[in-house]
């Protein structure tokens, strides 16, 4: 069914193929190969562009070649994001595409606060990289859900109401 190299002998691994005998590479093998090793171009390191957007939040990403360093608005991304939380989500798309450390990000966020920020800033990376390459990166980012727009927002006061839903407290007497 499946040829073996030399090379899976020697770890002692046989590659998984699919019906159509091509080899698929599966993220969490323990070899540490790429993700996109059973392709057979290369991926892509390029300039791209992406614009993202949560709650009141817009953040303008430029993604250069470089090393992995962030601007956000002029500083860097542990200080302007000191939570590691939100450091992790906004990594989150160089994660999913291997393409950690590979680029240089400069973004411009304006408005929200800072969840709404981070949220954006995702989306915007996620974009730009899907523009970069988008035969290699794209399925693994829409599997992963980072290229679709989180369209939840805060809802609006009613009249008669404290907040949008909370009702005054209830006095029989």
């Amino acid at each position: 069914m499946s040829q073996t190299t030399n090379d899976d002998v020697e770890t002692g691994t046989t590659p998984f193929t699919d019906e159509n005998n091509r080899e698929i590479a599966y993220r969490a093998d323990s070899t540490g190969a790429a993700p996109n090793a059973s392709t057979s171009r290369s991926a892509v390191i390029a300039p791209g562009i992406g614009l993202g957007r949560r709650k009141e939040a817009v953040a303008r990403v430029r993604l250069t070649p470089g090393t992995g360093k962030y601007t956000v608005n002029g500083k860097t991304l542990e200080a302007y994001f000191p939570n590691k939380l939100h450091q992790q989500l906004i990594n989150e798309s160089f994660v999913v595409s291997g393409s950690a450390d590979a680029y240089d990000v400069v973004a411009r966020i304006v408005g929200g606060g800072i969840s709404g920020q981070a949220g954006a800033l995702r989306l915007g990376i996620a974009r730009a990289l899907n523009q970069i390459d988008e035969e290699v990166n794209r399925p693994g980012l829409k599997k992963a859900g980072l290229l679709t727009r989180d369209s939840r927002a805060v809802e609006r006061k009613k009249a008669g109401l404290k907040k949008a839903r909370k009702a005054p407290q209830y006095s029989k007497r």
